[in-house]
């Protein structure tokens, strides 16, 4: 069958090893001469015309297709000449012939319509002549119209040329129809010595001036007078992703899995399999579910000197595979103690004795695709690995996979073993330049993860590779890494702060969540919620989200919020203050999640952290997920704090101002003034030392007939300690009630160590 062949390498190739470029091909229309048309005898003597944009396939022309249920037009020229086009394309093709053409007025009992259009089933046991007929032999045989359910009008002329070796759909119908392929390019692009028309030609058939306007081809057709019109025409072309060299279709024997053969189809049990299988992102399943839907049979074999041979005879006469059992485990046992190496002539010889001139050694080698696709037998199955099982739970490549290893994969365990070898598929984009150019040695905009580790370390690139939407293409380069460093070190130093406010932790200080202050209570909750979110992430392998839910709370409910509030407690209060107690605890539980939760994140920075705090325990990469107890979530204490927070910063907002305006050195001496309608409000407001979450001097609530919130300044003097400005600050010492005693507390237990004497 045509399969995709590469001329420069001289091999079939699969579509997973094609990919796509716009090119510039010359595009012509071509006149056939009609001989015979016995449903519609006025068209004798005019022109079928076809259009191509590969002028290489006219010398291997051998019939016109046409559409049954399509309607075509006689048109005539000055010079007298008729040419039969699809009516929807006469615009079209006299706008590229630039020929006076009108329509000829017909004989109505023919056509089919008033208007002189003719249906295309008048067309059939039409013949035409081939343009270079006179060359006789293959060119002198006629060519029959063929009816083609895949003619349209969308382009063209209406009327397609047909070259069974160039073309799937031209094979199939003139197979059909009992027209076979010549073989007239050779494996190489150039068309055979012996072929009448440029045969032993120089140029291979892909060369441009080959097919050129002013080329061999052209010029030929232009002096037999059947090239109506020659120019350029835009449009994507097959290229090799090897060589990078356009490919052509080339009907050769190959060895094919067929898609659509027997009851179960192997397309059928691959469309199952894409059904069953889990994709992230989802819309994989989309994409590999056309291209099974739509591909053609698998061509397996490839024409190489190296690879995996197709260890198979052929009968020379019949055609039929040897099979026979001995034979096979001869070759599977040489294989095993030789190698690939081990399909020679000699061996050949030797398995097959006196049968050897009646067998044909098969010198193919597999496609480098079936290789890969068997990774799940030998990786799942070999029993190398006995913790592994068959199938995979997941199978990870870039998006580009989806016509590669995935669908290699699936094609040859739904062959063999009825399903895919793999439950889950992700895949992920591609990383372009920080200016969205695809990354190029020539063009010098490669990035070197080894540089960037160099000046920002590994963990910010891995930070960088899980803050993006990796199932999309994505940039990096300086700017880009400079923002994720930036958040980086805002991780770092929240690690920082746990550290040394933990310093010196002994477990007598824990308390449980209920003996706790609702700010205490709130962070449980948090991290409660957060451990949830972070498994539904992790098992949906959405690690963007992961490792934004983690930054969100670090930097927002610990860093800007509740370390904020409490650092007053942590640096004043006692430390047997059962605030001071709770708060410490609380960082103690964050501690060991955030480092576990970070550890497959920010690998080093994690490990540095632990090893830290806990030099002896071994490393913090062999921990399992932390203990969250589901019952610290309070959905209502969730509220409660969340209504504060927007006291907070609706207070803030008037607080800077006054700063700005000099009225207050800091908000510790302010006071604010909350009135509010709402009973809920109000309730959730009393419950809450408000002072201390909008870190000011006092807070006043008052349930009133609207609701508004004030500020000013309070008179109370400043605590040195602390800062805050209280009512119970004492002229002596100037100190708090609260400073007063702790350091009181302090100085007393300084004496009795002996550390203070008079």
């Amino acid at each position: 069958k045509p399969v995709m062949w590469s001329p420069v390498e001289k091999t079939a190739l699969a579509d997973a090893e094609v990919e796509y470029h716009d090119i510039t091909s010359t595009q012509i229309d071509v006149a056939f001469e009609i001989v015979e048309a016995p449903n519609a005898p006025e068209l004798v003597g005019a022109y079928a015309v076809i259009w191509t944009t590969t002028p290489w396939t006219i010398p291997v022309n051998q019939g016109i297709a046409y559409g049954p249920e399509d309607y075509y037009r006689l048109l005539q020229a000055t010079d007298g000449r008729k040419f039969l086009v699809a009516y929807d394309l006469i615009d079209q093709f006299r706008s590229r012939v630039g020929m006076d053409l009108h329509v000829v007025a017909g004989d109505t009992s023919v056509s089919d319509l008033a208007n002189n259009q003719i249906l295309g089933t008048k067309l059939a046991g039409a013949i035409a002549r081939h343009p270079m007929h006179h060359l006789g032999d293959f060119f002198a045989k006629p060519r029959p119209f063929l009816p083609g359910d895949f003619v349209t009008t969308d382009a063209g002329t209406g009327l397609v040329h047909m070259a069974p070796d160039h073309g799937e759909d031209d094979f199939a119908l003139c197979k059909a129809h009992g027209i076979n392929p010549v073989f007239a390019v050779e494996a190489d692009g150039r068309y055979r010595a012996d072929w009448v028309w440029l045969g032993g030609e120089a140029k291979n058939v892909i060369n441009p001036n080959l097919n050129a306007p002013d080329g061999p081809i052209c010029n030929d057709l232009r002096d037999a007078g059947g090239l109506l019109s020659a120019g350029p025409f835009s449009h994507s072309y097959p290229h090799s992703w090897r060589s990078k060299k356009k490919v052509i279709f080339r009907c050769t024997p190959q060895w094919f899995v067929p898609m659509d053969q027997g009851e179960h189809t192997l397309r059928q049990k691959a469309v199952a399999a894409i059904a069953a299988t889990h994709f992230t992102p989802d819309k994989g399943r989309n994409r590999i579910g056309a291209m099974v839907e739509g591909r053609p049979d698998w061509v397996l074999s490839r024409q190489r000197a190296w690879g995996v041979p197709i260890t198979l005879f052929v009968d020379r006469k019949t055609g039929e595979y040897l099979v026979d059992k001995s034979i096979n485990d001869r070759i599977i046992a040489r294989f095993r103690e030789q190698g690939v190496d081990a399909w020679t002539p000699e061996f050949a010889a030797e398995l097959l004795g006196g049968r050897a001139d009646q067998f044909e050694q098969i010198s193919d080698i597999l496609d480098v695709w079936f290789d890969s696709g068997c990774t799940h037998a030998f990786v799942l199955e070999s029993g190398r690995w006995p913790e592994l099982q068959w199938p995979a739970d997941l199978y990870l490549e870039g998006s580009d996979q989806h016509r590669g290893w995935f669908q290699s994969s699936l094609l040859q365990s739904c062959a063999t073993r009825g399903r895919a070898p793999y439950n889950a598929i992700l895949t992920h984009g591609f990383t372009m330049d920080g200016a969205g150019r695809k990354m190029s040695k020539s063009e010098g905009n490669t990035v070197n993860p080894l540089d960037i580790m160099k000046t920002y370390g590994a963990d910010i690139l891995r930070l960088w590779a899980l803050s993006v939407d990796y199932t999309e293409d994505n940039r990096i380069g300086d700017e880009i890494l400079k923002g994720v460093a930036d958040q980086y070190r805002k991780l770092r130093n929240n690690f920082r702060y746990l550290l040394g406010a933990l310093e010196g932790w002994s477990e007598e200080e824990r308390l449980p969540a209920s003996e706790m202050p609702a700010l205490e209570r709130w962070v449980l909750h948090r991290l409660a919620e957060l451990s949830d979110e972070l498994k539904a992430a992790a098992i949906g392998y959405d690690f963007n989200r992961y490792t934004s839910l983690i930054a969100e709370f670090v930097q927002n409910d610990l860093s800007a919020f509740a370390m904020d509030v409490r650092k007053d407690s942590l640096y004043c209060d006692a430390p047997t203050a059962l605030a001071r107690r709770a708060w410490r605890t609380v960082l103690d539980i964050s501690f060991h999640a955030l480092t576990r939760w970070l550890a497959p994140v920010m690998v080093f920075t994690a490990e540095e952290v632990w090893s830290k705090r806990f030099p002896d325990s071994g490393s913090v990469h062999l921990l399992e997920w932390p203990d969250i107890d589901a019952d610290w979530r309070d959905e209502a204490l969730g509220h409660q704090i969340a209504f504060a927070r927007r006291l907070r910063e609706d207070a803030y907002l008037k607080l800077e101002e006054m700063r700005r305006n000099k009225e207050i050195g800091s908000f510790l001496e302010a006071f604010v003034q909350i009135e509010t309608t709402d009973e809920d409000h109000f309730v959730a407001c009393q419950a809450l030392d408000l002072a201390e979450y909008l870190l000011v001097a006092r807070v006043e609530l008052l349930k009133g007939a609207s609701d508004a919130l004030t500020v000013g300044k309070v008179a109370d003097s400043k605590c040195a300690r602390c800062w805050r400005h209280l009512p119970d600050v004492a002229a002596q010492t100037e100190l708090c009630g609260r400073c007063q005693t702790v350091v009181g507390d302090m100085v007393a237990d300084a004496a009795a160590d002996g550390v203070i004497r008079g």
